[in-house]
Parts: structure tokens; C-alpha cells; sequence
């Protein structure tokens, strides 16, 4: 399966890569606002400084998700159980695991978590 740990090698580096860019947005926000006594939660000119640096956390959490996935992906891989469902033990078909390639649940569970 190395197209499958090419997909999964790429996904994982796309992820670390958001979020690399997004822990550097995030020290920009942080240091822009350092020494700073703007009153940003009334600037009605636009997004507050807690709200922006609340988005890049958000972002950033998920791109940890993504790059866990991907991580976790890459194990079944290695255990030979990549493409088998975590909850019921079926195969997970093909053109799920094409669209996406971190999925660990056949789309039946995944309806029912």
C-alpha cells in the first residue's frame, strides 16, 4: 500500500504545515499586542485581538486533529488493520477511504457516533 502511505505521508505534512503557519500567526497576534493598552473591545473598526487570536487557536486545533488522524492512520497502516472499521470490524469500502484516507469507521458507525 505505499500510494496509501504517500497519501497519508502528505497528509500528515500538510497538517504540520497549517499548523506551523498557524502558531506563527499566533505569535503575531500575540505580539502585536504586547505593550499595547488598545482598547480592541470596543474598536469598532473590526475583529478584536482576543477574537482573532480565538479563530488561529481554533484552527489550530484543528489541524492537530488532522495531523492525529493522519498519525493514527499510519499506525493501522503498519498493524495491517488500515481499511478495517474500529467499531464493527467490517471493511471500510474503498471509495470512503479515497475520499477520505484518515477515516477509521465504516460510514454505518460513522452515521451512528
Amino acid at each position: 500500500m505505499p500510494d496509501v502511505r504517500q497519501r497519508l505521508d502528505a497528509e500528515l505534512a500538510a497538517a504540520l504545515g497549517r499548523l506551523a503557519a498557524l502558531d506563527d500567526d499566533h505569535a503575531a497576534i500575540v505580539s502585536a499586542s504586547e505593550g499595547s493598552n488598545a482598547d480592541d473591545e470596543h474598536d469598532p473598526e473590526g475583529a478584536t485581538i482576543a477574537f482573532e487570536r480565538a479563530q488561529v487557536e481554533a484552527l489550530a486545533q484543528q489541524a492537530r486533529r488532522r495531523a492525529d488522524e493522519a498519525r493514527a492512520a499510519l499506525r493501522r497502516l503498519d498493524e495491517g488493520t488500515y481499511g478495517t472499521c474500529e467499531r464493527c470490524g467490517e471493511p471500510i469500502p474503498a471509495e470512503r477511504l479515497a475520499a477520505r484516507p484518515t477515516a477509521s469507521l465504516c460510514l454505518r458507525c460513522a452515521a451512528v457516533r
